[in-house]
């Protein structure tokens, strides 16, 4: 599937992509926030105030709770860890990232997975009540949501006859008549809504909430403080910005890098950078019109996701 990178420009991407995650989230979710300030009539904080607070964090002092193993301070460690080799690995700017063969769809999947399940034995670990309690919560919504997110990337892997997400995005790219398919309408929106789910956007949870009843993603991470809490925050915005930039390039791949050269790429930086906003900034008035469902019902939603991402992949394997 190699499209004619040197192996040192394929490195440099795989470079490059990581730092711009680790950049982009913190400013994606300051832009959402100014976004949905704006819509209720408030000025709000600056853009780049979640990376003020990450130089905040970081510069605090680390306490862990008394009892706790070694599993709560490594917690953090896995989330960034496992993000940061998908920003890695996936086809964010350009077809062929360095071990852009090991993008797998399967192998995306459980990367995304292990880093919720170290953040759900990290809460767990602390023994306090709303730690479980978040931790109960996010593994339920993850149970759903994750297949979801496999069975919703797999309906576009059936035309494409393949896995390798580089190698979807390229065939989408050959065939653009796939792109408007109804397996293609219906897994976008199983995509959008696990999207949601897995970074805690309203109406799945509040990720402004102070009523620890109503906690999933914040209960986990109340005992965090210090530079293992600024890697929990970094990690989810990271989290976010991938899942949006994949989102992005799997559904409207126009604009990634395909070939090399400077300016292939800096016109897959301007075009990524803008889809990534546009979708922050749809989620962030959305989130504006709804309310927090409550807790039965969010699994009711995600089961609706995966029977949307099964008829994609049945439309998918019975259309001509």
């Amino acid at each position: 599937m190699s499209t004619g990178w040197p192996p040192v420009s394929m490195a440099a991407i795989s470079l490059l992509q990581v730092i711009l995650v680790m950049l982009g989230g913190p400013l994606l979710l300051g832009l959402m926030r100014k976004v949905r300030c704006r819509v209720e009539g408030r000025v709000g904080p600056p853009i780049r105030q979640p990376l003020l607070d990450l130089r905040k964090l970081a510069r605090r002092e680390r306490t862990r709770p008394e009892h706790t193993s070694w599993v709560f301070p490594l917690a953090p460690v896995v989330l960034v860890a496992t993000t940061l080799v998908v920003a890695a690995i996936a086809p964010l700017l350009a077809t062929d990232p360095a071990f852009g063969w090991s993008a797998d769809l399967f192998a995306v999947v459980f990367l995304l997975l292990l880093g919720s399940v170290s953040l759900a034995l990290g809460a767990l670990d602390t023994g306090t009540a709303f730690g479980g309690m978040g931790a109960s919560r996010a593994m339920t919504i993850g149970a759903l949501a994750e297949p979801a997110l496999l069975v919703a990337i797999l309906a576009l892997s059936v035309p494409s006859h393949s896995s390798n997400l580089p190698t979807i995005i390229t065939r989408s790219l050959a065939h653009p008549a796939w792109l408007a398919t109804p397996q293609r309408v219906l897994a976008l929106v199983a995509f959008v809504i696990v999207i949601i789910a897995e970074s805690g956007r309203l109406p799945v949870d509040n990720p402004t909430t102070h009523l620890e009843l109503t906690m999933i993603h914040e209960a986990m991470i109340l005992e965090y403080a210090g530079p293992d809490l600024a890697l929990v925050k970094l990690a989810e915005s990271m989290r976010l910005v991938v899942l949006f930039t994949l989102l992005a390039d799997l559904f409207l791949p126009w604009g990634i890098a395909t070939s090399p050269g400077p300016s292939h790429l800096a016109v897959a930086l301007v075009a990524t950078a803008g889809k990534v906003a546009v979708l922050g900034t749809a989620v962030a008035v959305f989130e504006v019109t709804v309310a927090k469902l409550r807790l039965f019902r969010v699994p009711e939603l995600l089961a609706g996701a995966f029977v949307l991402a099964i008829l994609a992949v049945l439309s998918a394997l019975v259309a001509p």
